[in-house]
């Protein structure tokens, strides 16, 4: 199949500009995607045009508010397709499910599924937000990064097993378990993360799979 070579230059353009934070020179785009500087300046301004790229005081390019507008709308529908698929894990469990998503330095709870069959639940409300560093979500968050010298214990142990598990960080006597969902790289998709957590009588070896399932399932729906 034929592919637009223009096209496939600014789609690689944004991808080279995301891993960018403080911007990069067009020079140094033009470098990366192997083009003429001359080139490379038509892709930027065709970009800054649909506010999706924009330049700094420097002239260094960053990406604008068009990309932010394109996955908010993208994050709409990954929830909804991800609802059923929580509320399953929810009754397979018997446990309280969430999808939790970084945000600076916090892991917050985006999407909340309570199992039908339990009386009991852990209140986990959507909005719920904790440090990256502690509880089962914001472990499996951090454990779904590249791997650093300065990963604590529970982050490299987490990044082993494919899942983390932590008992009575966030709340006296829960277990949670979670897993990071990689997303395909790209235009500013947020960090996930699925998991359970559930007061005493937790199955962690039935809930650690379904979770790790879950997970795959998750990151099927983001590559759509």
């Amino acid at each position: 199949m034929s592919t637009l070579q223009t096209l496939d230059r600014g789609l690689r353009a944004l991808e080279v500009i995301s891993h960018s934070p403080a911007g990069i020179s067009v020079a140094e785009l033009a470098k990366e995607l192997g083009i003429h500087r001359a080139i490379c300046y038509r892709i930027v301004a065709t970009l800054e045009e649909h506010l999706l790229v924009a330049r700094i005081d420097d002239g260094r390019v960053r990406l604008a508010v068009g990309v932010a507008v394109l996955a908010s709308r993208f994050e709409s529908r990954f929830t909804e397709d991800a609802r059923p698929l929580l509320h399953a894990l929810a009754n397979e469990t018997h446990a309280t499910a969430f999808i939790s998503a970084a945000e600076g330095r916090d892991c917050v709870a985006v999407l909340v599924a309570e199992p039908e069959d339990t009386v009991l639940t852990v209140g986990y409300r959507v909005g719920s937000r904790h440090p990256l560093t502690k509880g089962a979500a914001g472990i499996a968050i951090l454990a779904a990064r590249p791997e650093h010298p300065a990963d604590p214990k529970p982050v490299q142990q987490a990044r082993r097993d494919g899942y983390s598990l932590t008992r009575g960080e966030l709340e006296r006597g829960a277990v949670g378990i979670a897993a990071g969902i990689r997303a395909p790289s790209g235009l500013g998709t947020a960090e996930h993360c699925v998991g359970v957590v559930a007061i005493d009588g937790l199955d962690t070896d039935l809930a650690a799979d379904a979770v790790m399932r879950a997970a795959r399932e998750l990151e099927r729906l983001l590559s759509a």
